[in-house]
């Protein structure tokens, strides 16, 4: 084998275990995450519902699932119409009407040995200084916190854990707006061995033609 050829053997074998090597799962946490309505749509919370103060026709929403980061969570299924959920709530003096949209995840999401219940929706009426997590206990109870205020379980589910680091699961639900490729090897690894290839071909064609 000439040295050329060598030299392309060694490049792909150490690119290609590069890509062996990458992670074929995503870390992830397992955890509740909290949503407000923004023209219809959902939007990330910026604080925990014990902070936030909902007004009178506000939806917000809580997706149980396992994801990377806030960036990477995934939202409630159901949409954040707040008149589907309290169209026949009527408005009441001293009191607010916030829709409550609860999303218990799949089956991929849950715990080992747990059963995710079916999703819901519920009309809370609350005090007017009430908080999104008033709004969940008026509806969603029992709820469960850890000792820093973060949101364990709704309605009992899950049983146990609490925001714990999970790996993510080969059939969990995919996160189709971040295209996190699961374990096939990245464009930039791939774009590598290509470039490798191209190199490789060009100086064994130069050795042979400077032999010729």
């Amino acid at each position: 084998m000439s040295r050329p050829a060598r030299l392309l053997l060694v490049l792909l074998t150490a690119v290609l275990g590069l890509a062996v090597a990458a992670p074929a799962q995503a870390a992830g946490y397992r955890y509740w995450s909290f949503w407000e309505n923004d023209g219809g749509s959902w939007t990330y919370a910026t604080m925990g519902p014990s902070q936030s103060k909902p007004s009178d026709g506000d939806v917000e929403g809580f997706r149980f699932a396992v994801s990377a980061d806030s960036k990477d969570a995934t939202k409630p299924r159901a949409a954040a119409d707040f008149k589907a959920v309290c169209g026949d709530t009527a408005a009441q003096d001293g009191k607010k009407r916030v829709a409550v949209v609860i999303d218990f995840g799949t089956a991929a999401d849950a715990p080992d040995g747990e059963t995710p219940p079916k999703a819901r929706t519920a009309c809370a009426r609350i005090g007017e200084d009430a908080t999104a997590a008033d709004a969940l206990a008026a509806v969603a109870k029992p709820l469960r916190y850890d000792s820093s205020a973060l949101l364990c379980a709704i309605s009992g589910y899950p049983k146990t854990g609490c925001g714990e680091q999970v790996s993510q699961k080969k059939d969990q639900e995919p996160k189709q707006d971040h295209g996190q490729g699961g374990s096939l090897p990245s464009v930039g690894v791939l774009a590598g061995v290509v470039a490798v290839v191209v190199l490789g071909g060009a100086a064994i064609w130069q050795a042979k033609r400077r032999r010729g």
